[in-house]
């Protein structure tokens, strides 16, 4: 049952020209709103106190107002340019294949979810509604204005900017810049100590990225990387490695990225059971948790429990061998079942790592990691005389242990990277794609389907021992309480909410579920309840995470018409030709 239009057609044609001034006007006072003072008091969120000198968090909603603005005044503009000569007419061409009104539709929402967001921090953090300043309430009207006349306007034209096939400099020069605005934002949210100005500018930086695909800059970049593949991915890891020089040698922060970082590796090799072969496994922290605790026995730490001390890149390596042979271990009796049975068996395995763990303590079981205590102490790592944990200065900034952890942990991303993407496209990657989609159909080709699934379990499980064996050495301990139920959703979470199957959507996620229970600590246990209703706006509309493969994109949108519709006009034209055959 579809519940009554309140905005038909009708209404939009006979509304439009009107709307769009409405628009205008709203997206403009958005930007002079930033100029005025919103909080009586300078203890909310950023000081935004001043009249006529913004804080940040003010002009991160003016750069949400110029699209709205920008967007619904195109209609204007374009003829004017297209009337003139030279530049001015190419410029006008270029301006054509942009979906502006659908970028300023996206800028509104945000804006008006932005300032509410904003508005309602002041109030929480002076002790009321009253604190908020004129300027915060006009921008807030503002917003209302700007998103009402959107909606009222005539829907505008799909983007088609990715059909613009440029040269190859500015490709490259798209990428960089897109990358170094990245860059920035993350450097910018994750100094922020506030938990009000860490929302709002997660908010406005997520706003920022939606109004790109929707108005098609999004897809043309999209598009770009595609095409420039290796340039993409080096740039990528080029500005990772830039990311420590923004922070001044601030350890608390650096502290996060690592962790991130780890995450992240484990979480890329969670994605080749569920995102390629389709297994739901509800235990992976185990094998994090395996790597942790072999590098933890052989570590220089006093409690290590293992007499032999071998170079940490044979570490490593044992590490690794020990969680892929569990995985095999496991894999190799459970495999037999599917679906929810084999979630409720992997559940219990991480649940009996767990606890195995807390009982080899020498009076339960042998004195091996000293029961729920663990192996504390773990040193620094020391590579040909290289410290991690000594400060090092570099181009005139100090560099703290966890800074040298970063980098570090940087390799071994790039290493699981270039793993994963190999056996993604290779004839195992399709077999795994093959099982995920139709089993029997997948058997019935000749897929080795158990062998397969085997292959995919161990991987991951390799993979995750290499970043347990470095997780170890960052934390200074491994205990059995590190490796809960709960680190295991949480991992899952980041594969479902980035993107199964693809390796920047898994990052994405990973950082975000990551990085804000470190940032939201003022919810206290209010957090689980955001990640909760995160989780589920994402299943309702964008159940294919948020950096999706293009082909698994279309199988969620095929049977909604209007999503499909939506999922088309982003995508580049090749796909959806395919998708109409």
């Amino acid at each position: 049952m579809k519940l009554p239009t309140l905005i038909t057609p009708e209404l939009q044609r006979r509304h439009s020209a009107l709307a769009r001034i409405i628009t205008v006007v709203g997206g403009l006072a958005i930007i002079a709103s930033a100029y005025l003072p919103w909080a009586f008091g300078p203890g909310a969120l950023d000081n935004m106190t001043y009249l006529g000198g913004p804080s940040t968090v003010q002009l991160l909603g003016a750069a949400l107002g110029v699209p709205v603005a920008l967007g619904a005044s195109m209609a204007w503009i374009e003829p004017w340019l297209d009337s003139r000569d030279g530049l001015a007419k190419r410029i006008a061409a270029v301006s054509k294949r942009i979906a502006w009104l659908r970028g300023a539709k996206a800028a509104a929402t945000g804006a008006l979810v932005f300032i509410a967001v904003v508005v309602l921090a002041i109030a929480l953090e002076l002790g009321g509604l009253v604190n908020v300043e004129w300027g915060g309430w006009i921008a807030l009207l503002a917003a209302l204005a700007a998103f009402a006349g959107t909606r009222l306007m005539v829907p505008g034209r799909a983007p088609r900017l990715h059909e613009v096939k440029p040269t190859g400099w500015l490709e490259i020069l798209g990428i960089a810049a897109m990358l170094g605005i990245g860059l920035l934002g993350f450097a910018y949210a994750l100094n922020q100590n506030d938990g009000g100005t860490f929302v709002a500018v997660v908010v406005c930086l997520t706003a920022l990225v939606i109004v790109a695909m929707r108005s098609g800059i999004g897809g043309w970049l999209s598009l770009a990387g595609q095409r420039n593949r290796n340039v993409l991915v080096f740039s990528a890891f080029a500005v990772a490695f830039l990311f420590p020089f923004s922070q001044n040698g601030s350890d608390a922060n650096m502290s996060i990225a690592t962790q991130v970082l780890v995450f992240s590796a484990t979480a890329v090799g969670l994605n080749f059971v569920v995102g390629l072969a389709g297994l739901l496994d509800l235990g992976y922290i185990a094998f994090l948790g395996a790597g942790a605790f072999t590098a933890a026995t052989m570590s220089m730490s006093v409690y290590a429990t293992i007499g032999w001390k071998p170079p940490f890149i044979v570490i490593m390596l044992i590490a690794g061998t020990v969680s892929a042979l569990l995985g095999l271990l496991i894999g190799t009796p459970t495999l037999r079942v599917s679906g929810d049975y084999l979630a409720i068996v992997t559940l219990a395995f991480g649940e009996i790592f767990r606890i195995s763990m807390s009982n080899l303590d020498g009076t339960d079981g042998p004195d091996l990691v000293h029961g729920a205590s663990g192996i504390p102490g773990i040193p620094n790592l020391d590579f040909f005389g290289f410290n991690f944990g000594q400060v090092h200065t570099l181009f005139g900034i100090p560099l703290g242990r966890f800074s040298n952890y970063f980098f570090l942990m940087l390799l071994i991303m790039a290493f699981i990277v270039l793993v994963f993407s190999r056996l993604n496209y290779s004839r195992i990657g399709r077999g795994w794609i093959a099982i995920r989609e139709d089993e029997k159909a997948a058997e019935a080709m000749g897929v080795n389907t158990f062998g397969l699934k085997l292959l995919a379990f161990a991987s991951g499980a390799f993979l995750a021992g290499f970043a347990g064996a470095v997780k170890a050495h960052v934390d200074s301990s491994a205990t059995p309480e590190q490796y809960i139920f709960l680190e295991s959703a949480f991992l899952l979470a980041a594969v479902v909410l980035g993107g199964m199957g693809t390796v920047m959507g898994v990052i994405v996620g990973a950082t975000l579920l990551k990085l804000m229970p470190e940032k939201l600590r003022f919810l206290a246990d209010y957090r689980m309840l955001l990640f909760g209703l995160l989780m589920v706006l994402m299943m309702r509309f964008r159940p294919e995470g948020m950096v999706p493969n293009t082909r698994r994109q279309l199988e969620f949108h095929e049977e909604d018409a209007e999503l499909a519709q939506e999922v088309d006009d982003e995508l580049p034209y090749e796909f959806v030709e395919e998708r109409a055959r």
